[in-house]
């Protein structure tokens, strides 16, 4: 194969050195086609593909040369894409549907239904911040309370009897050791 058929992986025959097909390309004609009109095409088709082949190395040196003078440049993927977004944006503040949507919009920001129901919005958000507010300060003052009280008296009347159900767990040796720690510390701070 010749070295543009190599290089783009040609499905085509094999040719020979004389530039000639093998001689089972006759079998392989299309019908109606001669022997001479297929030469004639294999021809065409061997220097379209050096071409091609040609154009490749043209097109893969100016790309080598142009990413040497982006580099010398100081220009990067990352600055060229900020450049990319930065035309774009500016192309579709520019475009016609952008400026549409912004009258739009605008038209709709001073329409009477629009500054009512901001205001409704904005009253909400004001009762709603006064009223968390108030939840604040009751449960701030609740803990203050809290705080004020003595330690012995939060304990006052309450034993942890009280909290369990379960009989036989009451009676259990482990939780009468507890019973009796816990109601050692309370009496500890009583006196």
């Amino acid at each position: 194969m010749d070295s543009a058929s190599q290089g783009l992986g040609s499905d085509l025959p094999a040719q020979g050195a004389a530039g000639t097909a093998p001689s089972n390309a006759t079998s392989t004609l299309p019908p109606g086609m001669t022997e001479e009109e297929a030469q004639e095409l294999r021809t065409e088709l061997a220097k379209v593909e050096e071409e091609i082949h040609t154009l490749r190395q043209v097109l893969s040196a100016k790309e080598r040369h142009a990413a040497d003078l982006k580099r010398k440049l100081g220009l990067n993927p990352l600055n060229e894409l900020k450049q990319n977004i930065s035309k774009s944006w500016q192309d579709v503040q520019a475009s016609n549907a952008y400026l549409s949507a912004s009258a739009t919009l605008e038209d709709i920001s001073q329409s009477e239904a629009y500054k009512k129901t901001q205001e409704t919005l904005s009253q909400a958000g004001q009762k709603t911040s006064a009223a968390l507010s108030t939840v604040g300060t009751a449960i701030s003052r609740r803990l203050g309370d809290m705080r004020a009280l003595p330690f012995s008296h939060s304990l006052s009347g309450y034993s942890i009897r009280h909290s369990i159900s379960m009989p036989a767990m009451r009676n259990s040796p482990t939780f009468k050791s507890f019973e009796d720690k816990v109601g050692n510390i309370k009496v500890g701070f009583v006196t």
